[in-house]
């Protein structure tokens, strides 16, 4: 890092997340003023224009990347639209241990006085939670599941290369010559695409002038700016700010900025569930880079300063702050922006180029917890990147994460994808997969399969708190068959399954109704030619996403009832329910039995491992396609994020020995300690799965520092890697950290401020994960071998 760097990195590290009233503060004069007088498309886009117009500007010392979310960096909006929060909210969100956002007392008494009187009622979760049926209200109440959009819109987005080659004025003038040609006659469609369009357009004209008064900003700071340097650097700015996004940009720098504001025009617009991601970034800024270099008008250093610029303001943007149980599920900073770093180019060729190393460079030298990076290695990818990125990982940062294109493509081909759009595509946020720049991929929320089986294991009752959260299947006790069991877990599945589905369509009406994203629409084929929002069928592809979580709590579950209770015949059932009704209180030679005589999954053992493979596909049967409301399915995505940590809160004690309240296992990864053979066997298990019938499988892995020293050492991980891609496996991740060093910072936090580790699909600080998300990363299974 040269001085800069160091400065910008220094400032971003050590900023106190704080939230900026300000966006709420002129929406809410806004929609007084305005609400009514505009169908809703048009009134989004001039409200996004408004606040464009009016935010306050932020150009920092040393910065030559531009543009912050609020006023100053780390400065969080709220989007009272949404989610209005309350003024105990912002009380507890101030004096909370564990990712605290501050806020003045002025700013409360203001959103007391002036922002919650006015959205009272109105927002989209209050809609939501004022029509959900008891049935969909008991099971969310029980963990059952979560949703996503109860107080968020929806996500992930990623973009394509399309705003390397057209500005917003390009844009612009495709979205009139439509409204130009409209049909009022023969199209009954007509009015509402020249709505959405009308919006569109409104929002092109917001990020320009958001744009345009950086500039601005950027001239009168070089008019009073002595150093030589930074006037001539602030004069660049204003130069650059003044040809993107209005322009197609033309140099590196300019690539850049052009992403930036379009990254700022999306997550202000609307707080989407996170992840607005540039997508394969090192193939986007590689021709401005190679012309660049081969002119001499770009230095390889200065490339990767500004690279590192871009890395540092993602890192000024924490995720805005969640409410109820969604701060439950995920505790952290991180808003998931993923840079997509390798892979294959759409021609199917190897896309890794000098940008690509360049990239992984800035990463090991900033170590900082945004944005989110992977590498994606194909049967195309050289070894030499991969072992670069092995390199890069054996630091323990937590990044990256690594991800197989031949299997990813195969899945979204298999999803109706294009070939070319499917090679284009990978990874949003954490570990789901959708065609970049061309899909709404949604995720709805997180589905609690463990917690399924435990109420099959009570009849459709929550044996916590003790009231009905599903149907009846039955009494446990009076099934005769392994068969008999399983067949009332279905019956659950597919019951509660359709229960989330019911409810989000619902969500999803109410977001393409009132709160159109006439911003995202613009960067999203095919929302322009058709008239459409983003969130109402707009893009090319619209795929709906439920992530199912523990499948290795679930299997090991069954795995013990199948052989003890059904085939053995060692434990009566009734002992079994007893035992986790009182979380195993004297009965621990019971627990002892089952979690050391227990075939488990993560062994490489035929019989768990044929029920965990039976497990999935049915999960899949489920929710494979299902209908949502823009004419096309659900599909299932094996995602956890730190959803497993608060699915486990709501259980009692699992029948694999787990205890109650401890996590249940994380996306596809075995359950803790229950994987003994070594991460070979890890591997080989999860091979069984038909990974392209899902849209992102996640596996977790540990291993020793001491493991990854030598050079040879990087070969056997790459080795293991590639061993697991070729029997299909979508993701792996790694934590290289010894349980010693996570017992040491946990005592003295202090003295580990820099340590990263991999929670699911993103990275974290330790020191800001609670203590129950530090004793999950601590109880996995330490491996002392590749």
């Amino acid at each position: 890092m040269n001085p800069r760097i160091q400065r910008l990195r220094k400032l971003s590290v050590e900023a106190t997340p704080i939230i900026s009233i300000e966006r709420a503060v002129h929406e809410t004069e806004f929609y007084q003023e305005n609400f009514g007088k505009y169908p809703v498309p048009v009134l989004r886009g001039l409200n996004f224009l408004d606040h464009c117009t009016r935010k306050t500007l932020y150009i920092g010392d040393d910065e030559l990347i531009v543009g912050e979310r609020g006023p100053s960096p780390k400065a969080i909006c709220t989007f009272p639209e949404l989610t209005c929060h309350s003024v105990e909210d912002f009380h507890v969100m101030n004096n909370r241990d564990m990712q605290p956002y501050k806020t003045s007392q002025e700013d409360i008494d203001t959103y007391e006085r002036e922002i919650i009187p006015y959205w009272k009622g109105k927002t989209q979760r209050e809609r939501i939670f004022n029509h959900v049926p008891d049935e969909w209200r008991a099971a969310y109440e029980a963990g059952l599941f979560t949703e996503f959009m109860e107080q968020r819109a929806p996500g992930h987005t990623v973009l394509d290369g399309k705003i390397y080659k057209r500005g917003m004025l390009d844009f612009k003038a495709e979205i009139e010559a439509n409204i130009a040609a409209l049909d009022y006659l023969n199209d009954p469609e007509a009015t509402d695409k020249a709505e959405q369009w009308e919006g569109m357009s409104l929002s092109c004209d917001a990020i320009i002038t958001f744009a345009e008064r950086h500039a601005d900003l950027a001239e009168e700071k070089a008019e009073t700016e002595r150093d030589p340097q930074r006037k001539q650097e602030l004069e660049k700015i204003a130069a650059v700010c003044r040809r993107v996004p209005a322009h197609k940009p033309e140099t590196f720098w300019e690539a850049l900025q052009m992403y930036w504001f379009v990254h700022l025009g999306t997550i202000t617009e609307l707080n989407g569930w996170d992840a607005m991601n540039p997508g394969h970034l090192d193939q986007h800024l590689r021709p401005f880079y190679e012309k660049e270099i081969a002119e001499g008008t770009l230095t390889r250093d200065e490339a990767k300063e500004l690279l590192c610029c871009f890395w540092i303001k993602v890192n000024n943007h924490p995720a805005p702050p969640k409410v109820g149980i969604t701060f439950k599920e995920s505790g952290t900073y991180n808003d998931f922006t993923n840079i997509n770093i390798g892979g294959l180019t759409p021609d199917g060729e190897d896309a890794v180029n000098d940008v690509s190393y360049l990239m992984l460079e800035v990463v090991e030298e900033l170590h900082i917890l945004q944005p989110g990076n992977s590498v994606h290695i194909s049967k195309k990818t050289p070894d030499e990147f991969l072992h670069a990125a092995i390199k890069l990982i054996r630091q323990g940062h937590g990044y990256p994460s690594v991800f197989n294109p031949d299997t990813y493509v195969q899945e979204m081909v298999n999803m109706g994808k294009s070939l070319r759009d499917a090679r284009e595509g990978g990874c949003s946020g954490c570990i789901e997969v959708g065609a970049f720049g061309k899909e709404a991929f949604l995720l709805t929320g997180y589905l609690n399969v463990p917690k399924v089986l435990e109420i099959t294991l009570n009849n459709g009752v929550d044996p916590m708190t003790g009231k009905r959260c599903s149907i009846e299947t039955g009494d446990p006790l009076s099934f005769t068959s392994f068969g008999e069991l399983y067949a009332a877990f279905m019956k659950q599945i597919h019951s509660i399954v359709d229960q989330k589905m019911r409810v989000s369509n619902y969500i999803d009406r109410m977001f393409a109704k009132y709160a159109p994203a006439t911003f995202l629409s613009v960067v999203i084929d095919d929302c322009i030619s058709k008239g459409k929002d983003y969130y109402d069928g707009g893009p090319r592809y619209n795929t709906s996403y439920i992530q199912c979580c523990g499948l290795g709590t679930v299997t090991d579950s069954l795995a013990v009832l199948k052989k003890h209770v059904f085939e053995d015949g060692k434990i009566p059932l009734e002992k079994l329910l007893g035992a986790l009704a009182n979380n195993f209180e004297g009965e621990e030679v019971m627990r002892q039995t089952i979690m050391n005589r227990t075939p488990f999954f993560g062994n490489d053992d035929e019989y768990a491992d044929d029920i965990a493979v039976r497990v999935y596909d049915d999960l899949v049967d489920s929710i494979e396609g299902k209908p949502n409301i823009k004419g096309e399915v659900y599909h299932l995505n094996m995602l956890s994020t730190t959803c497993h940590v608060y699915f486990g809160k709501v259980m009692g004690a699992s029948a694999n020995g787990r205890l109650a309240g401890k996590s249940i296992s994380d996306g596809t990864s075995p359950s803790h300690g229950a994987d003994t053979h070594g991460p070979a066997a890890v591997v080989k298990s999860l091979g069984k799965l038909d990974q392209t019938k899902s849209g992102g499988t996640l596996l977790n892995e540990r291993f020793l520092p001491s493991l990854l020293k030598r050079d040879e050492d990087v070969k056997k991980l790459g080795q293991l890697i590639r061993t697991y891609f070729k029997l299909g496996g979508h993701h792996i991740q790694f934590n290289i950290v010894d349980t010693a060093t996570l017992l040491a910072a946990r005592e003295t936090p202090d003295d580990y401020k820099d340590l990263l580790v991999r929670m699911a699909g993103y990275s974290d600080y330790f020191n800001d994960m609670n203590d129950d998300l530090q004793t999950e990363v601590i109880e996995r299974t330490e491996n002392e071998a590749v």
